[in-house]
């Protein structure tokens, strides 16, 4: 059984408010360019992640992945649900940089460098990554494995070419477990990015939402549509349950 530590929170609330503090919010876009130039230039490996409401609720059941987040060295807000989450709890949740935009800027600022794709499969993972070489990264060396391989494989490629910009795209929990596992078998300066599904988007398999869904935070109503059977569990049952727990939360924070 679990206890109640502070190394180990048993009650999800406990951690939710852990991952709520680390969350870095950034308020304008003039701070949100000043944290791109930052992460551009790692000078150790260093893992960037995302929460999300999927992440939160995924917090709820799984320890493991709830400290996989915490002890990542850097953690955005991703999405409307999360904006929701600290407006209720009387905090300015800034801008929403969520991978799916962000991902490919830092891209960019690598380009020019060796970046490392790891995740998703073929055929998407090829197409994803001829896209990365004719829009983002032209000038950049590409070292790409699927993502359904032992993380010593990931450290083996890491360690061999050494790219100060690895790309994980295997979906909540495995890469955040994933990327704390490789910063800590690796010893050149790289970021470690936990990229979601970045990796099919670019490679074609999920399209984007029409822009006007995607400024009014309902890509994931799109998506829905597009992956019933797969995103029902995720936005169906666990969009009103992280509500539910937002609200809990912000009762009990106020008390």
């Amino acid at each position: 059984m679990l206890s109640a530590s502070f190394d180990s929170p048993a009650d999800w609330r406990q951690r939710w408010s852990l991952v709520v503090e680390k969350i870095e919010r950034v308020q304008s876009p003039v701070d949100s360019q000043a944290l791109l130039a930052s992460l551009s230039h790692p000078v150790r490996p260093f893992v960037l992640a995302f929460a999300n409401a999927h992440a939160m609720n995924s917090m709820v059941r799984s320890v493991s992945f709830f400290e996989a987040m915490r002890s990542a060295d850097l953690v955005l807000r991703d999405g409307s649900g999360m904006a929701t989450l600290f407006k209720l709890l009387r905090m300015q949740p800034g801008l929403n940089l969520n991978g799916t935009d962000f991902i490919p800027q830092l891209i960019r600022a690598f380009d020019g460098r060796r970046i490392a794709l790891f995740g998703t499969r073929d055929p998407y993972l090829s197409r994803g990554k001829l896209r990365v070489q004719q829009e983002l990264a032209p000038h950049s060396q590409l070292i790409v494995a699927d993502g359904f391989l032992a993380v010593e494989a990931y450290a083996l490629l890491a360690v061999e070419h050494q790219p100060p910009l690895i790309v994980l795209g295997m979906g909540m929990p495995r890469q955040e477990e994933v990327a704390a596992q490789l910063r800590a078998l690796l010893d050149f300066p790289c970021l470690i990015v936990c990229g979601g599904a970045i990796i099919d988007f670019l490679g074609g398999k999920t399209p984007r939402a029409p822009l006007w869904m995607q400024k009014s935070g309902l890509e994931w109503l799109f998506r829905l549509a597009l992956e019933p059977r797969r995103l029902f569990q995720r936005y169906v049952i666990g969009n009103p349950l992280f509500l539910t727990r937002a609200l809990r939360l912000a009762s009990l924070s106020r008390r």
